[in-house]
């Protein structure tokens, strides 16, 4: 199988007004974020608040999104669960809904020293049906160190990948030196966007970056220049990631600050599941318009390709635009078993 690469969107998930998954928007957002060129989709990531969802809507949100998907673009699906076993089950679902591989963050909750982290994706290794890709995000979850990723790649040929998200420029260095002799078609995704250029300059093979989800065609375009050595240009992009990044990370609490993003890009994201306070809603609001003046510098306005239309001036839909509001409507209520006659 080909070696991960590109750079694969975190899926934020849309939800609906009483807090459930809104399958035609999600559906809407995959169709959309392909579009704008992403190299592949990452689903029941941080961004996408994997832990905030039950076992089964985790299960359906990969379903609904490989369904979507299609075969387009490859899935990165993440398989963590709370323990070995359902961690396991995860793998075997998700490898019969035809992912490209799954993500695995190392033991959370309990923090574990590197002979238990080993062990444990060891154990894992030896299960799955699917690639694995280990992710590495020590501020949530026991750290992955370098000697314990060669051991791992070294010994268990479907640990494929790491996605390291802890934005360590030498920790990423020393991983790929020690690992790619060992592991030439070994894969390196960067989770962190503020350094996603010069993750990719160090040799890294593409990113899992959360602003992907927002400016899709902003994270392929820092891609494609860097690793067509248009470094000077690829830099000025960089440059104005890492102010878009850090507003929307830094601001409220992660993840709804990217939330709030693809929000203005047209989409019903709905409000996450983490209950708000007043403060907490008046944070985001405040936000709003700050963050919508650098999506207007990257020329990245709402209204994405298949949003739902907006009136023109005079209150009036052209031909085509209510054809589009009829599709949707019609999609909706399918999707809702309602019986059309």
């Amino acid at each position: 199988m080909s070696r991960l690469t590109g750079i694969f969107t975190p899926n934020l998930v849309p939800l609906d007004q009483r807090g459930e998954i809104n399958e035609s928007e999600l559906r809407r957002y995959v169709d959309w974020l392909i579009d704008r060129g992403v190299h592949g989709l990452y689903p029941n990531g941080s961004t996408g608040e994997f832990t905030r969802f039950t076992v089964e809507e985790r299960r359906r949100i990969v379903e609904i999104i490989a369904d979507q998907v299609d075969g387009r673009v490859p899935i990165l699906a993440g398989a963590a669960e709370a323990n070995v076993r359902e961690t396991v089950a995860a793998c075997e679902y998700y490898h019969e809904l035809g992912v490209r591989a799954v993500a695995i963050v190392a033991p959370f909750y309990y923090r574990l020293g590197p002979e238990a982290v080993y062990a444990y994706f060891r154990e894992i290794a030896r299960n799955t049906p699917v690639d694995v890709t280990l992710y590495n995000i020590p501020m949530f979850a026991s750290p992955i160190d370098v000697p314990t990723v060669c051991r791992l790649a070294e010994e268990c040929e479907k640990v494929v990948a790491i996605k390291d998200s802890s934005g360590d420029l030498p920790h990423m260095i020393r991983m790929i030196q020690a690992v790619r002799p060992l592991r030439p078609e070994f894969s390196f995704m960067t989770g962190w966007d503020a350094s996603l250029m010069p993750m990719l300059l160090a040799g890294c093979d593409g990113g899992t970056n959360a602003s992907s989800g927002v400016v899709p065609e902003v994270t392929r375009k820092l891609y494609e220049l860097t690793m067509a050595g248009n470094l000077e240009e690829a830099r000025r992009v960089q440059y104005g990631l890492v102010t878009l990044f850090d507003t929307m990370i830094q601001g409220p609490e992660f993840p709804d600050g990217f939330r709030l993003g693809a929000s203005l890009r047209g989409f019903h994201m709905g409000q996450g599941r983490q209950p708000q306070t007043p403060t907490l809603v008046s944070d985001l609001e405040s936000l709003s318009g700050k963050l919508q003046g650098l999506l207007a510098e990257h020329g990245c306005g709402a209204n994405p390709v298949g949003s739902q239309p907006v009136a023109s001036a005079s209150g009036d839909l052209g031909p085509g635009e209510v054809n589009e509001l009829v599709d949707t409507i019609m999609s909706e209520l399918k999707r809702r078993g309602v019986a059309l006659v």
